[in-house]
């Protein structure tokens, strides 16, 4: 049925003041002050919540790696090559970037830590059961490691929007830090573990279930103390304008036209506007949101960049033990594998270096970024590119040292580490300033599934080919030449890292816009308008509204700040039509 017919609409309404409303030539309309207790609280326990994220992804990262920290026993109790050993994280994180889209479609739309505790059971479960494979079922252990990918795509695709909602400004920059700090520390700590678990329980089978049993406490903790904060919450992103008393029709771009009385913003404060029209409702399509996102040059940029990055750590982190014992095979010191146990302590310090430049490169990037941005725009993506340009002779010198030289070998990979670890929290921080609040979860499900596709679903599998078609893995004839074939896949690393810092130099050019875009986005403003609204990320300092003051649209409204908020400038354009 068709709408009652709409009484006579008011004189245009004209503005007298920034922070007053004028309706035609009649008294001024009424502005109720903020009503209590609707500005959003402060998420409840932050840093305890922040605390048990970051301590499930370094279980995360442990039982991703604990299969590389015993993959010469794997290789030796199955029977396989080095192509078949690169399956093992092929499959896992093909699972992985499959899912990670839908559970960042569903992480914008339903309860996160619902999704991530359904996760964090269902990796921990799959690896507890994929210890109890028998040597004749390889396949089996291949299904359950696509299962585990599973249950990671959804921590590792919604846990960081999570931990961005809890914290603004540096406070959140310090957060991803420590949640990124345990890539690296938990990569390392899967080696560790797997190798002396192995060898306390002479058998590599027991070093896959120490994991699900941390994994399974964590998952009390994370039901019961971590908080799930509303989205965009703390950048200002308003919410969707109610109304009191609406007449009217709804067009295709979304605009509903009619009477409407009592506009309520995002921060509480209601407006009291007769006879205006109003009702701006946005499009929540998926679609939509791919489409933005493709726009976005900095993320596409910044996510080839981190794709090199992860094609660089996968193939390392699976290789660079297997590599330094065939060396150390090589240059005749250890014994080969024999039985379910292989002699060596290379997985123990190549965890240990993991270990400590993951520790040094995360802490020194966040620091890095922090105290360089003010200063420097595009700080963070010439960061990144640093890392990868500075990363990949590092690598190359400890490919080439391993064998004549393996101290100078360790020197440089943990040089190159620590570089690579550069750009662990940078890349989450540029994600999460170039893209508003309501898409967030979709980028980064998009950026997993795009960096692992082209990185590290690839190369361990790539690595293990080339080794085999050049004479390594089972079929070597003799330990130097399985070495030398090994080392010869292995160079594909450093060019790759030469590549992702080209990207990264590339994406500083359009970052000032897409983070402009993206801010004002977030404060409900056309992301294309004409103010350069390019302050620092949430500094708190009121610096951008200062300049909105001078060169923003003088026909604004101005609505107080909530508790512990900032002053909103909504344009007539969004309020009146």
């Amino acid at each position: 049925p068709l709408p009652p017919p709409m009484a006579a609409p008011s004189p245009s309404p004209t503005l007298a003041r920034p922070d007053d409303v004028t309706v035609g030539a009649g008294p001024e309309p009424e502005v109720a002050p903020p009503p209590a207790g609707k500005a959003p609280p402060p998420p409840p326990r932050p840093h305890l919540s922040v605390a048990v994220l970051c301590l499930i992804n370094l279980l995360n990262y442990m039982d991703r790696f604990t299969v590389a920290g015993v993959l010469p026993e794997v290789e030796d109790y199955f029977g396989i090559g080095d192509s078949s050993s690169g399956l093992l994280q092929t499959v896992f994180i093909s699972s992985y970037l499959v899912l990670a889209p839908l559970f960042g479609f569903l992480g914008d739309r339903h309860s996160r830590k619902r999704l991530l505790a359904l996760g964090l059971a269902l990796w921990s479960g799959v690896t507890l059961a994929t210890s109890f494979v028998p040597p004749q079922h390889f396949g089996a252990l291949l299904a359950g490691r696509a299962l585990v990918g599973v249950g990671e795509a959804a921590y590792s695709t919604l846990a960081p929007t999570l931990v961005a909602d809890l914290f603004r400004g540096p406070a959140r920059s310090r957060a991803l830090g420590g949640f990124y700090l345990a890539v690296p520390l938990g990569s390392g700590l899967g080696y560790i573990a797997g190798s002396k678990v192995k060898d306390l329980a002479a058998d590599w089978r027991w070093a896959l279930r120490v994991t699900p049993v941390l994994g399974f406490v964590a998952l009390l903790l994370l039901l019961a103390l971590v908080s799930d904060p509303p989205r965009g919450g703390l950048d200002g992103a308003p919410a969707t304008l109610t109304t009191g008393v609406t007449t009217g029709v709804t067009t295709g771009t979304g605009v509903t036209t009619g009477v409407t009385t009592g506009v309520t913003t995002g921060t509480g404060v209601t407006t009291l506007i007769t006879g205006v029209t109003t009702g701006v409702t946005t499009d929540r399509s998926w679609g939509h949101d791919l489409r933005e996102l493709g726009r976005n040059r900095t993320l596409v940029l910044s996510t080839l960049g981190f794709t090199s990055v992860a094609f660089v750590t996968g193939a390392l982190a699976l290789w660079a033990p297997a590599f330094l014992f065939r060396t150390r095979l090589a240059r005749g010191e250890g014994q080969p594998c024999r039985g379910r146990r292989c002699q060596g302590d290379q997985s123990l310090l190549f965890g240990a270096l993991t270990c400590g430049s993951g520790v040094l490169g995360v802490g020194l990037g966040a620091e890095l970024s922090r105290r360089l941005r003010p200063h420097e725009p595009r700080a963070d993506p010439l960061l990144c590119a640093g890392g990868l340009l500075g990363g990949a002779p590092c690598l190359l010198l400890a490919l080439v040292c391993a064998k004549p030289c393996p101290p100078v070998a360790y020197v440089f990979i943990f040089l190159g580490e620590t570089l690579l670890s550069l750009n662990w929290a940078i890349v989450a921080d540029i994600l999460l300033y170039v893209v508003p609040p309501g898409r967030r979860s979709t980028a980064e499900a998009l950026q997993i599934v795009a960096s692992h596709l082209l990185g590290d679903a690839g190369s361990p599998y790539l690595v293990g080919l080339v080794s085999d078609a050049l004479g390594g893995g089972a079929a070597a004839i003799s330990y130097q030449r399985g070495a030398g074939a090994l080392l010869r896949a292995l160079l594909l690393l450093p060019f790759a890292a030469a590549l992702g810092g080209a990207a990264f130099l590339a994406a500083g050019n359009s970052l000032p816009r897409d983070r402009r875009r993206a801010r004002r986005e977030a404060r409900g403003l056309p992301p294309d308008g004409d103010d350069d609204d390019d302050d620092d990320d949430d500094d708190g300092d009121h610096r951008g509204d200062h300049r909105s003051d001078r060169h923003g649209d003088p026909a604004a409204i101005v609505v107080p700040p909530a508790a512990g908020g900032r002053t909103r400038r909504v344009p007539v354009a969004h309020v009146l039509a």
